[in-house]
């Protein structure tokens, strides 16, 4: 089942960090087979107040992702994100095409 890594980025300081991250981190992702689905962007607010930019990166499978989050090139320039943004960065493991709300009460 499709692995999204998301990241929930509130401060970037940009400079040569966060451009030597942006930079190589498709060359870790290709390895894992994983692509950007959504990397920041303007939002159209609906509802609360969402702060920051939204980075959603999809993979195959959880074994992809984690093994992309846990490959030497990725931990290689890793620093250079930590060291430039604030945030929250997850797993998350999407659902069937045929899913149904009602399907978490099951």
């Amino acid at each position: 089942m499709t692995c999204y890594a998301v990241g929930h980025l509130r401060e970037v300081a940009m400079g040569p960090d966060i451009v030597a991250y942006l930079e190589g981190i498709d060359a870790t992702l290709a390895p894992f087979h994983g692509h950007f689905i959504i990397h920041g962007g303007e939002k159209h607010q609906l509802e609360g107040a969402f702060r920051g930019d939204l980075i959603v990166i999809a993979f195959p499978d959880r074994e992809h992702a984690e093994a992309w989050y846990a490959s030497p090139a990725y931990r290689t320039i890793l620093p250079l994100r930590l060291n430039t943004a604030v945030g929250d960065v997850f797993l998350i493991e999407g659902v069937e095409e045929d899913h149904k709300a009602t399907d978490v009460l099951l």
